[in-house]
């Protein structure tokens, strides 16, 4: 029986493990570990780790690591904290294998510590890229420190070759995420009505901002001409979600919440979702707005548009249905209202229509985890 233990820092990253964690969890060859750490543990961020335990998971060990901070010194503050402890948690559990995705800090904390221990990663949603922000870099470090890697797409599964991983180790098993769209129920509008206790008519806006860490937008001033375009919709309603925990998130937090409260019945901000909520929030949804990876990789499979703002997410392979402009106020309504005209009823998904799950549970089960690796060089063409 194998020890697999499986990492969770954010609400958004959890939702997209929700169904390999299921079937890890059923299957009578594993022995499911749960670490939680970081926004999970925050009051700020909702304390997310009630709703892992709320679906039936058993957390085997949670480390706090974030900081209280808004400034790139906090986050890497909050990384070394996170090193520290990880080696701890992950010495007591002593799994024959971690399981990360995503190039978040949190996951870059965690896989330092599980590479000096020894311990296999498997990598999830390697190989992409996202030009805007920090996280382009720390997925490829992420990449560098794994033993196997599985990819949304073919692209990302050849960039991963390219860095230098034995293509007998990468695998392309589609955006892990997309396995709601086979296996979980959508709410109703008037479910999803009920359960965010807010009057929720069409149409509406789904809304996520979070800060931009390398390129130059600054996150409060681009939050404010994205909520000035919102105004020039007064037809539409808006879920506001929180910003995540990088540095600059924590001044948006109160802009997004005032202009919630000057717009009671017109706009919920609200710290997280879950993944079925917000699931179904964007199956009902006009338009998904802002620059989350959401956007580019699940809302397509629902033929909503997206229009994603600034430079975040550039670089990513898009559908069609996702809309890009500048984080200024003017370009965003001119491009949602181009979004809004769209016909996307012939919208095809890049990143695959789910099943990732199993294909990843098979390959944790038999693969080889000796960690051992040489540098795989791609054949020089002649």
């Amino acid at each position: 029986m194998r020890k697999i233990a499986v990492f969770t820092g954010t609400r958004a990253e959890y939702g997209l493990l929700y169904w390999l964690l299921k079937d890890l969890q059923q299957d009578p060859k594993v022995e499911l570990q749960l670490l939680v750490s970081a926004m999970h543990l925050s009051p700020e961020f909702g304390m997310t780790y009630q709703q892992i335990e709320a679906d039936g998971f058993t957390i085997t060990e949670k480390v706090e690591m974030l900081l209280s901070s808004d400034s790139a010194v906090g986050t890497a503050k909050s990384i070394g904290l996170g090193v520290l402890g990880f080696a701890d948690a992950l010495e007591r559990m002593k799994p024959d294998v971690l399981v990360v995705l995503g190039d978040r800090f949190e996951a870059l904390a965690v896989t330092q510590a599980a590479m000096i221990l020894r311990i296999p990663i498997a990598h999830i949603h390697g190989g992409e890229i996202t030009e805007g922000a920090y996280d382009d870099a720390i997925r490829h470090a992420i990449t560098k420190l794994s033993l196997l890697h599985f990819t949304s797409t073919e692209t990302h599964r050849n960039r991963i070759i390219q860095l230098g991983e034995h293509p007998s180790r990468v695998f392309n098993v589609g955006a892990v995420g997309l396995d709601h769209l086979q296996r979980s129920k959508m709410l109703s509008l008037a479910e999803l009505s009920t359960l965010l206790n807010f009057k929720l008519e069409q149409p509406y806006f789904l809304v996520t901002y979070h800060p931009v860490t390398l390129a130059s937008e600054p996150a409060k001033a681009s939050f404010e001409n994205l909520l000035k375009a919102l105004d020039a919709f007064p037809q539409h309603q808006i879920i506001l979600t929180y910003p995540n925990a990088d540095d600059g998130g924590r001044e948006i937090i109160p802009l997004l919440e005032a202009y919630a409260k000057q717009q009671p019945s017109r706009v919920l901000a609200i710290p997280s979702l879950g993944q079925q909520r917000y699931l179904s929030g964007v199956k009902h949804a006009a338009a998904v707005v802002g620059n989350s990876s959401s956007g580019i990789i699940e809302v397509p499979s629902f033929k909503v548009p997206t229009v994603n703002l600034g430079e975040r997410q550039r670089g990513r392979l898009a559908a069609k249905s996702v809309f890009s402009c500048p984080s200024n106020t003017a370009a965003i309504i001119e491009t949602l209202q181009l979004a809004l005209k769209s016909d996307l009823s012939q919208v095809v998904n890049p990143y695959g229509k789910g099943k990732a799950s199993e294909a990843i549970l098979e390959q944790l089960k038999t693969a080889d985890l000796s960690v051992v690796k040489t540098f795989y060089d791609l054949q020089e063409s002649t």
